[in-house]
């Protein structure tokens, strides 16, 4: 008995023996566990990354030609996207030198948003080319509004309409805000001076006034195109004389202008606001734009406006007027598209 169980424990040893042998000669398929449960995404976006991260796009309105227009960078927010103002003019700081203005756009309900403003130094009731830049982007990358002929935008300034022309003009125009004509504090000689401009320089044939259709624009008449690109005022000295007397930017205008299908030359100054002069200014032309209708110097059908100290490479801003009301239009091209981190 014993003899035979050796014999069976020998005969079993030789053929787990042969078994493997066998499998190493040809291979074996080896089984392995696997585990079913989806490891956890380490750098996963959290409701909160979503919430701080914004569509950003930098867009220069008003461009013509080989014209560089004027930059603006526009924050694109969602329904459940919020921005305090202390974020806003944080974000508008890290802009200064960059852009003149950061647009912050939110949606309130079909075919409606709000619309803030900010620069370096405040924040702004009214941008005119930031609007423009703003609400032609937002009509343009947008199928659906592209079939809307009129939307709603709430400003400080009140609710204005935005009309949308891009398939016959390639714009979009902007209601102006109503104006209000104000008292013009400083003298002739005082406005001069503070130019860096000789009194003669200012054409009294036009009065000097104060509008607000939208900004507190003084708006000064200059004899002709070669004194207008002559003006280089002090920004310092400038700042001070806007903050007081009450003016947040100051247009300079000639009858003077390059391209003859043009109505007027215009320049805008902006130091209130952290930078000298604004290339291209949807609410200081709306304000020209009613100064022009209260001196019979314009019967309200279109118009385009020269703007910028460079004689030849000007930006366009267009003007029309619907129901007695000043409308300013233009254009936008992205120059950068993005995300904002906040």
């Amino acid at each position: 008995m014993a003899d035979n169980y050796l014999e069976n424990q020998y005969e079993q040893y030789q053929a787990r023996k042969a078994a493997w042998e066998k499998a190493n000669k040809y291979g074996k398929k080896k089984t392995t566990t696997v585990n079913q449960t989806k490891p956890k995404q380490p750098f996963a976006a959290s409701e909160t990354d979503a919430k701080n991260k914004f569509v950003y796009r930098k867009l220069d309105a008003f461009t013509s030609g080989k014209s560089k227009g004027n930059p603006a960078a526009c924050l694109f927010l969602n329904k459940d996207q919020q921005l305090t103002e202390e974020e806003m003019l944080s974000i508008a700081k890290d802009h200064k030198g960059f852009v003149s203005e950061v647009v912050y756009c939110s949606p309130l309900a079909e075919n409606a948003y709000r619309l803030r403003y900010y620069s370096s130094e405040c924040e702004v009731e009214f941008c005119g080319h930031g609007t423009i830049a703003c609400m032609y982007n937002l009509v343009k990358s947008n199928k659906e509004l592209q079939q809307v002929k009129e939307i709603t935008i709430k400003t400080n300034k009140g609710d204005l309409a935005v009309y949308n022309e891009l398939q016959s003009l390639d714009a979009v125009f902007i209601t102006a805000p109503n104006p209000e004509y104000l008292e013009v504090k400083p003298s002739l000689a005082d406005i001069a001076a503070n130019l860096q401009a000789a009194v003669e320089s200012i054409d009294q044939q036009h009065p000097v006034m104060l509008i607000d259709a939208g900004l507190r624009t003084l708006i000064v008449p200059i004899v002709d195109l070669d004194n207008i690109l002559a003006l280089h005022p002090d920004e310092s000295k400038l700042k001070d004389f806007c903050l007081n007397n009450g003016i947040d930017i100051i247009l300079v205008f000639t009858n003077d202008v390059v391209d003859k299908s043009n109505k007027i030359r215009t320049r805008v100054f902006a130091p209130k606001f952290g930078y000298l002069e604004d290339p291209a200014t949807g609410s200081g032309n709306s304000a020209m734009g009613y100064y022009m209708l209260k001196n019979e110097m314009w019967n309200g059908q279109p118009v385009s406006i020269e703007q910028n100290g460079e004689k030849d490479l000007f930006n366009i801003v267009k003007l029309n007027t619907k129901d007695g009301k000043v409308l300013f239009g233009g254009n936008a091209v992205v120059k950068i598209d993005g995300e904002y981190h906040l």
